[in-house]
Parts: structure tokens; sequence; C-alpha cells
């Protein structure tokens, strides 16, 4: 990644943008490839569109990586996306120098590899004073980031309890309130990520799979967004 501080581009309204990058699988298959070469193509845009946020200004960006449901899939393909999710965590450690970026993984990391959930743990701890925060949910699911937060308050005791405490203890408590969900692929829904978050966030569904999404692609986002009006209930 390049150095966030030093790129320009425009300025986005937008503070905290989340992706659901959806199509890395169909994307091979169209091409005659297997999966894990879509996963492969995928794992590259993501970090130009991750660079290209910040550059805009945008303060946090969270990335469906991996779900508790995607276990389900075939093994070599889950193991194929394990084998670039440690890639980029020795890629992160080795660039943390040169980006005010902090990494924080959301979700949990119960299932993973002890090699894979020690080299997480140590990038989260290494990049925690930057001022960018880059959410990867990996093994995240939205219903099991509920059943988390309300564990942690009945741990702490509390029983009148209030949508901010709720909120305090969310995997995303470090970052601003989430403005913009952006799906690739074609689908429209939510596939179990951000429930709480996304409640008053703007939707923004395209076509285009994953790996062909652009800096181009994005600026239409975040044009769009910046069209919208948001009443949050209310009447503007």
């Amino acid at each position: 990644m390049q150095d966030t501080k030093t790129a320009k581009a425009p300025t986005s309204p937008v503070r905290h943008i989340a992706f659901i990058m959806d199509g890395n699988g169909r994307w091979a298959k169209r091409r005659g490839l297997p999966r894990q070469k879509g996963h492969a193509e995928g794992a590259k845009v993501f970090d130009t569109i991750v660079r290209a946020c910040f550059a805009r200004g945008i303060e946090a960006v969270t990335v469906y990586a991996f779900s508790t449901e995607n276990w389900s899939r075939p093994e070599a393909e889950v193991n194929a996306i394990m084998k670039l999710m440690g890639q980029y965590l020795r890629y992160a450690e080795k660039t943390l120098a040169d980006n005010d970026i902090r990494i924080i993984f959301i979700g949990s990391k119960d299932r993973l590899s002890p090699a894979l959930r020690k080299k997480a743990e140590a990038v989260e701890e290494k990049s925690k004073h930057k001022t960018h925060i880059l959410n990867i949910a990996f093994n995240y699911g939205g219903r099991d980031e509920l059943v988390y937060a309300f564990r942690q308050l009945a741990a702490e005791g509390k029983t009148d309890i209030t949508e901010d405490d709720i909120s305090a203890h969310l995997y995303t408590a470090a970052s601003p309130a989430l403005d913009l969900v952006v799906r690739t692929g074609g689908d429209i829904r939510i596939s179990n990520f951000l429930i709480w978050q996304s409640a008053y966030a703007e939707y923004y569904f395209t076509k285009t799979l994953w790996p062909d999404f652009s800096e181009e692609e994005l600026d239409k986002a975040l044009s769009e967004f910046g069209a919208r009006e948001r009443r949050f209930g209310g009447v503007q």
C-alpha cells in the first residue's frame, strides 16, 4: 500500500464505507479458471480499492472477506482463501511503517489456524496507533457479532442496556458510524453483514464482479451517495 498520508484525491463525504466483495468465483468461471484464481485477483483489487478510499478522505473501510457460512465451501477453496490471508498479513506487516493504517480483524478468530491467528493479532497490535481504520471481516457474521456484544454486556453485569451500549461492544466500535455499503456481483441482499451498523447506511449495488471493480466504479458509488437525501427516519 502506498503512503496514505501523501496520496491525493477528491475528498468524500463518506466517513465509513463497507464492501461486500462478491463475484470472485464467477469472474474465474467465466474465464475457465479455478475459483481460487478469482480470489487471488480479488485480493489485488482489495488492496487498490482500500488505498483509493483512504486517499479520498474516508476514515474507515470494512471489507467482507470471509463469512461464518463460508466454511461450507469446498475445502480447496477455503484453503486458498486462508493462504491468501496469510500472504496479506505478511505483506501488511512489512509495509506497516509506510502506511497510516490500523488493521482490525472483526469476527471470531477461534477457527483460524494458530499461526494465522498469531499473525493477525500481531498485525493488530503493531498497527493500533495508526489513524485510518481497515476492518477485515474474517469468520464474521452479523448475527454472531450481536451475540458477541450481548455476551460481553452480560459478563459486565449490564441489565439496563442501551443502543449506545450495544454499539460500544461491537467489533467495529473503533470506527465512525457506517455511511455506505457497496455490494458487487449483482446480488441484492446484505448476507448477514453489519446488521446493526447498516440500520441507516446507504446501499449501492452493482453488477460489476469484484475483480473488475475499479477506482472509477468507486467514484460512481461515492457520487451516488452524495446525491442521496439521508433523512434517518425524519423529514428533510
